[in-house]
């Protein structure tokens, strides 16, 4: 189990997001000593979709603060980017944070908040198969595989994907630099 001490993780979360592609990356990274601020769009508990995960939504987007003292940014599926989107305060972190260079890991619809904020010209990504026409259109290069990293972007397919998808942003939060 790596050592994630010192690492900052912000989690981009909306309703109805997929239980498992929340928790399960947030206990992920908690259990190997990662801090994880959850944003939303208002504080409170946002239940998953399926009633099995409940998430704290630790800050507003506008309260999310400086973007440098996070080490990666993640985007959970289920139907909370189609909802996220809708708002140009979270696209535009979404933006902001990936002109930081640091690494984005969306799952699942996730890529739909990059497709929203203009980040897939050229990029090859995968994602729920169903997105598969909306991200071409935004200009990505999809492909069905359970992990693809693009450079600072990690994107996966489904819950049965989050190990692979666990694995590929531990190892780019262990090359980011402490501080």
């Amino acid at each position: 189990m790596g050592d994630l001490s010192g690492k900052r993780v912000l989690m981009l979360l909306g309703e109805q997001y997929e239980d498992d592609e929340g928790r399960m990356p947030l206990e992920f990274l908690v259990e190997r000593g990662a801090e994880v601020v959850v944003a939303g769009l208002e504080r409170g508990v946002l239940e998953g979709l399926h009633g099995r995960a409940q998430i704290t939504v630790d800050k507003t987007i506008d309260e999310v603060g400086d973007l440098d003292s996070y080490h990666a940014m993640v985007i959970p599926g289920g139907r909370g980017p189609a909802h996220l989107r809708k708002h140009p305060e979270a696209v535009d972190l979404v933006r902001d944070f990936f002109e930081t260079g640091k690494p984005v890991a969306a799952i699942c619809h996730g890529p739909q908040m990059l497709a929203s904020a203009g980040l897939l010209k050229d990029r090859h990504i995968t994602g729920y198969p169903k997105i598969k026409d909306e991200m071409i259109d935004a200009g990505a290069d999809f492909t069905d595989e359970p992990v693809v990293i693009d450079g600072n972007l990690i994107t996966s397919r489904r819950p049965a994907d989050i190990e692979a998808f666990n694995g590929a942003l531990e190892e780019a939060l262990t090359r980011q630099p402490v501080g």
